[in-house]
């Protein structure tokens, strides 16, 4: 337990990548076992994760990333993974509308949670975005119109020392048996 306490510890929102270093495939191959392993409602998974890694291509990325004024960082990130909503299954649906939770975006959450901590876990950076120009990247990359890009995280080797978080009390985020 004391391990994956000092991964999450460690685990950051890189902001600053060495554009030097290219991100091996192996270790994105690792990172991608580890979102396919998240678990889902239902175990619908519904997502698919688009990894540009072509430098040019990746470039374009990060500018649309980058566009709307948000993330100019996304510009120097070597890989962007691009997370996508896929249809939930049938079970997934049914709870879904008995319970009134939308469950492909926790279950995309809970995916993007095992991302990040996996990139940290092979000695790489990331950072989760949600603020880009959707319309642009589903271009570049051949996302279909009537699909949901719902995030980018963008991964590679950080230029920047860790920081140290801040998190508010625990008394404020915690308690037990009762609100």
């Amino acid at each position: 337990m004391d391990d994956f306490l000092q991964l999450a510890a460690s685990r950051q929102s890189d902001r600053a990548y060495d554009m030097t270093r290219t991100v091996e495939p192996e270790k994105l191959e690792r990172i991608l076992a580890a979102a396919c392993l998240a678990p889902s409602a239902c175990n619908a998974q519904p997502w698919k994760f688009v990894v540009v890694m072509e430098p040019e291509l990746s470039a374009r990325v990060g500018k649309a990333a980058a566009g709307l004024g948000m993330n100019k960082f996304a510009k120097n990130a070597p890989v962007h993974i691009l997370v996508v909503e896929e249809s939930m299954n049938i079970t997934s649906f049914l709870g879904a509308k008995i319970k009134g939770k939308y469950f492909p975006l926790i279950d995309i959450g809970i995916a993007a949670a095992h991302i990040t901590l996996a990139a940290e876990n092979e000695g790489l950076g990331s950072c989760i975005l949600g603020w880009f120009d959707e319309k642009e990247i589903k271009k570049i990359v051949g996302i279909p119109a009537g699909k949901r890009l719902l995030l980018d995280i963008t991964i590679g080797y950080p230029l920047k020392e860790k920081r140290k978080k801040s998190r508010k009390p625990k008394e404020k985020t915690i308690s037990y048996n009762k609100y």
